[in-house]
């Protein structure tokens, strides 16, 4: 394996494609473009979703249900012109490396033209969602289109681009606090924030376990190497500060031990996942990091409760 040659996947999508449900259904002309966005790959807005909701929940937001459908909305269309727009920029990494290869820029399936304009319908879609918020939280959730747009070029000027992510995939947790409260109480909301970026870390370093071959031959950074043979010991720490911020934010939001006691699922679910990391195995790194889905539940359940006691 060489820095120069495209390694081909056996395959026609990734592990963790779901070509089913409504993909299924598409016009065959319609499913690169869906794919491309990621709508094959629903873990990924969910993991967008997740903290926008905990935000919105821990800062006691009353009947927030049509905001948490808007917030889904936003984070399916946000997360999909993020996804096209890292496909435009890493297309020649993504060639070279094999879970990648096929992505629709990559194998030539949309151009780059097509998906410059795939990118401006879907933020007509995230702009319609931002209209539904407060001005304050409107100011917050563009604040984050920077952050959005430095995160691609991280691999190739950090071994930790993973830090970069936490950054970026968890604003919406300051969205959602801004949304219920404006910018009142903005020290639980530091706390989890904080939080959030150390879950984020953890979970894209188990899954960028199952790149670490490629990206070791073609040079760019991710914190599963840079971990080295530490990598379950990382993600411990990742979650444990996790769970740790999580549990102050909840204090300084309830002040009461039985408060911290909603924590416990979650804690309970990432220990798993910590602990039983196998970083050479591919696929349990890929289960792994799915069930975040799960653990995003049970912090949303935790939130609400603290929230609206």
């Amino acid at each position: 394996m060489t820095d120069t040659m495209t390694i081909v996947p056996d395959s026609q999508h990734v592990p963790d494609s779901e070509l089913r449900g409504l993909i299924a259904l598409l016009p065959p002309s319609w499913r690169p473009f869906a794919m491309l966005a990621r709508f094959d790959r629903p873990i990924g807005w969910w993991l967008l979703f997740w903290p926008c909701v905990w935000g919105l929940f821990l800062a006691g937001a009353r009947m927030p249900w049509a905001m948490v459908l808007w917030m889904l909305a936003g984070s399916i269309a946000m997360r999909g012109a993020g996804c096209v727009y890292n496909d435009i920029v890493d297309v020649d990494i993504d060639r070279r490396v094999a879970r990648t290869a096929t992505r629709p820029i990559a194998s030539g399936a949309v151009t780059r033209r097509a998906a410059w304009v795939w990118i401006a319908a879907l933020l007509a879609v995230g702009l319609v969602v931002l209209l539904q918020l407060r001005w304050q939280a409107q100011l917050v959730a563009l604040a984050s289109l920077l952050l959005v747009a430095a995160y691609p070029f991280m691999k190739r000027i950090t071994g930790w681009p993973q830090a970069w992510l936490g950054l970026v995939f968890t604003w919406g947790a300051p969205v959602g606090w801004v949304q219920a409260s404006a910018f009142d109480r903005l020290a639980p909301l530091g706390l989890l924030y904080l939080g959030c970026w150390a879950w984020c870390m953890g979970y894209d370093t188990i899954y960028a376990c199952q790149d670490r071959e490629d990206d070791m031959a073609i040079g760019i950074g991710s914190s599963a190497l840079s971990f080295g043979r530490h990598v379950r010991g990382g993600v411990i720490a990742l979650y444990a500060l996790a769970v740790g911020a999580w549990g102050g934010a909840v204090w300084l939001v309830r002040p009461d031990p039985l408060a911290l006691l909603a924590l416990a699922p979650v804690a309970t679910h990432l220990a798993w996942q910590a602990l039983t990391l196998r970083p050479d195995d591919g696929d349990g790194a890929l289960a792994r990091f799915r069930s975040n889905r799960f653990a995003g539940l049970l912090m949303a359940a935790a939130c609400y409760v603290v929230g609206m006691s």
